[in-house]
């Protein structure tokens, strides 16, 4: 008589239809509107580096799960995903190396040395973004490559004069990411539409992208550039330019490196929001979102542990 091993796992035990592969499914198709206006906006170069980084992170992960014995799960779309998150996250001008680098670093240095999917503990993408800004800081903010139609100089950077003026700025050239900056991070208008999409399918938690955002808008009013209160139209300004649209809705709400608590969500979103004001006013760096993402990343076991609610029926310790 032959005997059948099954394997139980802990309750509960509840079936879903949600899946990886479907989830990430759905990140992809909220990235398509800033991912068509980057290809409209920077043409062959922009495609290029985003093929490129889609196909490196792919073969990455498939070549790391093959030579370690894994089962190769690239048909989750994950790795699909951190390739594009990576492209976002790059200027259009570098030079074609750079998106392969990128991929193969946040894949198995980030993700796959960590356990895998849901085991690393920051970011892969924009660990990978840190990693390249720190090795090849020319290359990474290079963003002289500008079509007609869009400017060459980023506005963080402008912004960082004292003599700037906002209210002389081309409002819609920000909405709309018709100006110098990364390759998918300059349109704020398409990632809100792909940030609402994900909320709107339970992809995301709101909780993070409305705190991140709004404890942002309240630092960045309280402490202003150059020591003083911002107007309305300044903060507009502030808000609209940048990763921070990106990084709200896309890149600190990664299920692996964000809390899974409800208040740990907002005590993280705040500390982001916090963090990205600090470093953008007073760093050598133009912009904060990605290490304030990435530090606040660090900060996740401790958020969870203590935000976690008192367990039906436990008495609180003396």
């Amino acid at each position: 008589m032959q005997h059948q091993m099954l394997t139980v796992s802990s309750p509960p035990h509840i079936n879903g239809k949600d899946t990886t592969t479907r989830r990430m499914r759905d990140v992809l198709i909220a990235l398509a509107p800033a991912l068509l206006l980057g290809i409209y906006y920077y043409g062959i170069p922009g495609l290029m580096i985003t093929a490129l980084a889609i196909i490196a992170a792919v073969f990455a992960e498939a070549l790391y799960q093959k030579v370690t014995g894994q089962k190769v799960t690239i048909n989750d779309l994950s790795a699909v995903l951190t390739g594009l998150l990576l492209a976002f996250n790059l200027p259009p001008a570098v030079p074609f190396w750079i998106p392969i680098l990128g991929s193969f670093f946040a894949i198995i240095v980030v993700k796959q040395l960590f356990g895998g999917l849901g085991s690393n503990f920051i970011n892969p993408a924009l660990g990978a973004r840190a990693f390249l800004l720190a090795s090849f800081p020319v290359h990474m903010t290079n963003w002289t490559f500008a079509p007609d139609s869009v400017a060459s100089a980023t506005y963080l950077a402008l912004m960082r004069n004292p003599l700037f003026a906002p209210e002389h700025a081309d409002y819609m050239a920000v909405l709309f990411g018709k100006i110098g900056g990364s390759f998918g991070e300059t349109s704020a208008v398409a990632l809100i539409i792909g940030g609402i999409y994900m909320m709107i399918r339970r992809v995301i938690n709101w909780r993070i992208p409305v705190f991140f955002i709004g404890s942002f808008a309240l630092f960045a009013f309280v402490f202003g550039r150059h020591g003083g209160f911002f107007s309305g139209e300044h903060l507009l300004f502030e808000l609209l330019s940048g990763g921070l649209m990106l990084g709200a809705f896309f890149m600190a709400t990664d299920y692996a490196t964000s809390p899974i608590t409800p208040n740990g969500k907002i005590v993280f979103a705040i500390g982001c929001g916090f963090l990205a004001v600090m470093i953008r006013f007073y760093s050598g760096y133009p912009e904060g979102v990605c290490y304030a993402i990435l530090i606040m990343n660090i900060f996740v076991p401790i958020i969870d542990k203590y935000t976690r609610p008192r367990i039906y029926g436990r008495r609180k310790k003396a």
